[in-house]
């Protein structure tokens, strides 16, 4: 049965959250606050925050310093899943990935659906691994992070979640690179 062993420690990992709005600013960034809020309260280390407009190559620039830098595990994105002209994150930052996780955005629906019901299927949530960094790209809504975050996140990113967790192979996602991220 699925759960945290308290035989385990707790390891903290470092996490960047950027914020894709056009129209977002530090002060009402709700959804932002929300993941900045939860990753503290679970014990995990804000590494980086920032708000991009809703722009591939500033999105996936962004998200590329972050993937580069030693001091960032994990990147939570929020916003710009949808389906209009200017939701574009699942582009930029699919692009970047070397693996994708598709039973996130399968888990994420599946948490989602009994909350809103067949409006789930309008968020493209997406999730994937570059260099030896975790990118899990979530829609605008406070209520949708919540969800993200309650439902997969917070144990996924503890060490002592089993029966398995991405904490325990983060020291692996890079093996192919022949380096390894301090």
């Amino acid at each position: 049965m699925p759960g945290i062993d308290e035989a385990r420690d707790f390891i903290a990992v470092r996490i960047a959250v950027l914020t894709v709005s056009d129209t977002r600013t530090p002060e009402d960034d709700k959804s932002g606050n929300i993941l900045v809020e939860r990753l503290k309260a679970a014990g995990h280390a804000l590494a980086d925050r920032d708000i991009c407009t809703d722009d591939v190559d500033k999105i996936q620039a962004r998200v590329r310093q972050w993937i580069d830098d030693a001091s960032v595990d994990v990147v939570l994105t929020t916003g710009g899943t949808g389906l209009t002209g200017r939701d574009v994150t699942p582009e930029a930052v699919e692009a970047l990935f070397e693996k994708r996780m598709d039973a996130f955005s399968t888990v994420f629906h599946m948490i989602s659906y009994p909350k809103i019901g067949t409006s789930t299927v309008q968020s493209r949530a997406t999730a994937g691994v570059a260099g030896s960094t975790y990118i899990f790209c979530l829609p605008g809504s406070p209520g949708a992070c919540k969800d993200a975050w309650d439902g997969i996140l917070v144990n996924q990113l503890d060490y002592r979640y089993m029966p398995c967790n991405f904490v325990e192979i983060l020291p692996r996602l890079d093996e192919h690179l022949k380096r390894t991220k301090s």
